[in-house]
């Protein structure tokens, strides 16, 4: 029998790469037009109705800047909902994996950061999620939790998407030079959600938090001259620092995360996300 795998989120960036990539298993993707994870209880009982042998939680709230005038939305998606659902998961026997975000650090860390290490959200979206990565834990002791950072794909509203754009448009573009992590394909995150819940479902040890983003390191400003240089275009990029650009939500300087557990786990090496951003 193929596992079955039920997918909330259906609509973002790795819940539609991983809908592209499940061809082997048996996939059921949810939106919000079927679900509502504002309703309390509707995850759950979604989950209920499906036994699913595997939950994926690729839902949330995720627009960092609304979520500071937001905050109740933005626990009610990230830490709430999630906690519903990882007890459902938990009730109906099924192994629960959630993504999270390097947003939870502060970015003051002189090396990677490790899953052990000490969150410190700098924002209300980081605070939410790190609340909703206790929460899941709490519900659900084996869930596996993915760590990952400036998600990208030719799918929804993302930073390439928008280089793209302003790119075509300008001569020259404002971008930040002094925030740096690591770029990370939806579509990589995708096949490693794959991989993650085939192994757990056939017994395979690992559970709790696990990092998982792009390599190499780099900067806006250097992702973005990567996009143009990959797309032809001719628009300089002009490297500013964070103060010359200042958004509702204060954002972490950098935040490199430690990806050898995940590794070490399940074979899952760090994407080249120059690689991923080609293609």
């Amino acid at each position: 029998m193929r596992m079955r795998i039920l997918l909330f989120g259906r609509n973002g960036q790795v819940a539609r790469c991983l809908r592209d990539e499940a061809t082997a298993v048996d996939l059921t993707s949810v939106g919000s037009d079927e679900c509502d994870l504002s309703v309390a209880g509707a995850g759950a009982e979604t989950v209920r109705k499906a036994h699913p042998d595997i939950v994926v939680n690729a839902a949330g709230y995720t627009a960092v800047d609304r979520a500071q005038n937001d905050s109740a939305a933005a626990r009610r998606l990230n830490c709430d909902a999630p906690a519903e659902l990882a007890a459902a998961a938990t009730a109906a026997g099924a192994r629960f994996i959630h993504l999270s975000t390097d947003y939870v650090f502060d970015g003051n860390a002189a090396d990677a950061y490790s899953e052990d290490d000490e969150t410190a959200p700098l924002n209300i979206y980081g605070q939410t999620k790190r609340d909703g990565e206790i929460a899941v834990l709490a519900e659900a002791q084996n869930a596996v939790i993915i760590r990952t950072s400036w998600i990208f794909s030719e799918y929804g509203a993302n930073f390439v998407k928008t280089m793209l754009r302003l790119g075509a448009e300008h001569d020259e573009i404002n971008v930040v030079d002094d925030q740096m992590g690591g770029p990370t394909p939806a579509r990589d995150i995708a096949r490693a959600i794959l991989t993650i819940a085939s192994k757990i479902h056939r017994g395979a040890d690992g559970d709790g938090i696990y990092h998982y983003q792009g390599a190499p390191l780099t900067s806006w400003a250097g992702f973005a001259e990567k996009i143009m240089e990959l797309a032809a275009l001719d628009a300089a990029i002009r490297k500013i620092p964070t103060s010359d650009y200042p958004t509702p939500a204060p954002r972490p300087l950098k935040t490199v995360l430690n990806c050898s557990r995940i590794e070490r786990d399940f074979g899952l090496a760090p994407p080249d996300w120059p690689v991923g951003l080609r293609s």
